[in-house]
């Protein structure tokens, strides 16, 4: 697998340090602010994001209780602001993967649906966050020809699972 070093652009404000793949498909890790971090748990979190499909997935460390081991996917848009310069755009719709269960729940169409009618997101945008979430769905997280699901079809997904086992990037 060839990488490329890169340094992302986090919603949080924080540059982070990270790789690239030649599919396009980008691991970094991003330190948890101080009023997000739980006693006892690691204050980072490995992100990884599947450019083509317009994802996020990180598996948060600060889920506790029954979300604790879950998955957090965010619809998002990586563009390139440098050499070697990406910036993830968190695009509002959210889906989360419990653990343990054969289920997920898709979060925040409300505030799709304000970012839309308040401008700060345009109609094209919307219609490929939508067909995005989906399509990650329909590829990850359901199996349309079986009847009765006991296994999601592709997640996490393979296209990440090198990228998990990497030592961690340096912060900062």
């Amino acid at each position: 697998m060839v990488l490329e070093d890169v340094r992302v652009h986090h919603r949080t404000g924080q540059w982070c340090s990270g790789v690239r793949t030649r599919e396009n498909i980008v691991a970094y890790d991003m330190e948890i602010l101080p009023p997000w971090q739980v006693p006892g748990r690691p204050t980072t979190d490995r992100c990884f994001v599947i450019a083509d499909e317009g994802i996020q997935i990180t598996r948060p460390v600060t889920f506790v209780d029954a979300l604790e081991g879950g998955w957090y996917i965010d619809l998002v848009e990586l563009e390139e602001v440098g050499p070697k310069r990406l910036a993830v755009h968190d695009l509002y719709l959210d889906i989360i993967v419990p653990p343990a269960s054969r289920r997920y729940e898709v979060l925040d169409l409300d505030e799709l649906a304000e970012a839309l009618q308040d401008g700060a997101i345009d109609a094209a945008t919307t219609i490929k966050v939508l067909r995005n979430a989906q399509n990650f769905i329909d590829k990850h997280l359901r199996n349309l020809n079986q009847d009765a699901p006991n296994s999601w079809p592709d997640f996490p997904p393979a296209a990440i699972v090198n990228l998990a086992e990497l030592p961690p990037f340096d912060i900062g």
